[in-house]
Order: C-alpha cells, then structure tokens, then sequence
C-alpha cells in the first residue's frame, strides 16, 4: 500500500532519479514532469499528495507554477532551490510553498521534509491542545508547560509562541512573523524577533545554546518542532 502519490516538476533528469528512487523505496508512488506546464497538468489531472516543485525551470519559474498552483491546490507543495538561495526561499514561502530543500539535500532530510508538510495540510480541526517533546500548549487556557511544569510568558510571547505552535513543523519567513505578531510596517524589524525568540528558547529550551524546539533556518525564518 502506498503512502501517498508525489508530483515532481524538475528538469534535471539526474534529480528527478534521485527523488524517485529515494520516494519509490520508501513506499510513494511518483509521476514527473521536466516543465511547468507539464507539472500543471499532472497535477490537475492526478491532484497529488504532495509537490515537489524547483525554482528553476525552462518555460516558467517555479515562483510562476506555485502562484498558478496556489489559486486551486491545496495541498503540500516542498521547493527545490539551489543551496543559499535566501531570497527564493523567502519568496517561496510566502507565496505559499509548505516547505523547502536546498540542493543537494539528504534523503532522511528530505522524508522527514515530506512527512511534516503531509501532516500540515492533513490538519482540519482545530486542535486546543499542542505537545511536542516535554512542551505543552493549551490554546483554550493560554498555558503552557514543560515538562509538565507551568511556565510564566509575557502576552508576546505567548502570541509568538502560539503562531509558531500551530504552524508545527513549517517554516515561517521573518516577514511573516513580524507582521502576524507586531503588524504592518514592521517586516523589517527583525531585532524584535530574535529577541524574543532568545526569551522563548530561555524559557522552554532544555539548552537553550542548543534549542530542539524553536530552529533558526539561517537568513529565512524559523520552524517550530
């Protein structure tokens, strides 16, 4: 039994290969595409559980087929972006990709990628209580503990907290954040942000030199896990 029918709409025949052995072993049933056009069409005929979609293709940019994909799609769409490419990540995500990979990635990173974005978009009611690890959130009564130990936040960290929470496992932009929890006009600030991120990993962080909750994705965003 298959876990679920993958999309693929990259050009490079060799990554192409890659993804569908690695995807295929693990029990996903693939179908590719080398363009654009070809993945808007697969997909609308096949409506995949998830797309894995590369920024750079030979008839559109993949920027171009998420924005195309976006107005109907609901589902998991991963980027696939060339490594340190910071500004088509941000603009991935905030056009609504659900996560992304830079080449070259890991297969494990790339499961695990998959999985994450799956479980995302499988979410359909809203769940009053988030745990993750020795972390507790309860959206009903705005508490939260660890390791089953109240621990006291200030009203911004709560409401940073909690977006990150319900967003559990996907990548929000520093934009994002900052317009979500300070508003307009502040997508730039992002002092704000790594301020209160450094209290929140204070707090709830086991080491939080090493934090396995609150991950930095360097010059994108972070990702709560």
């Amino acid at each position: 039994m298959t876990k679920g029918e993958i999309l693929i709409i990259d050009d490079e025949p060799q990554i192409r290969k890659l993804l569908k052995i690695s995807l295929e072993s693990n029990d996903y049933k693939i179908i590719e595409a080398s363009t654009g056009a070809e993945g808007l069409t697969l997909a609308a005929n096949h409506s995949p559980e998830v797309i894995i979609l590369d920024i750079g293709l030979p008839d559109k940019s993949g920027h171009e087929i998420l924005l195309d994909l976006r107005t109907w799609y609901e589902k998991a769409i991963v980027m696939l972006s060339v490594q340190n490419s910071e500004e088509d990540i941000v603009k991935a995500l905030d056009n609504g990709a659900s996560d992304y990979l830079a080449k070259p990635f890991r297969t494990g990173e790339l499961l695990a990628r998959i999985r994450s974005s799956i479980r995302a978009h499988q979410k359909t009611e809203f769940e009053p209580v988030i745990s993750t690890g020795d972390l507790e959130v309860d959206l009903t009564s705005r508490t939260v503990t660890r390791e089953g130990t109240p621990v006291k936040l200030t009203a911004t960290e709560y409401n940073l907290l909690k977006l990150l929470a319900v967003n559990l496992g996907k990548v929000l932009t520093h934009q994002y954040i900052l317009k979500e929890i300070w508003g307009l006009g502040s997508q730039n600030e992002t002092q704000y942000l790594r301020v209160f991120v450094a209290q929140l990993r204070k707090k709830l962080e086991k080491d939080p030199n090493q934090p396995c909750h609150f991950i930095t994705e360097s010059g994108v965003g972070y990702r709560f896990l």
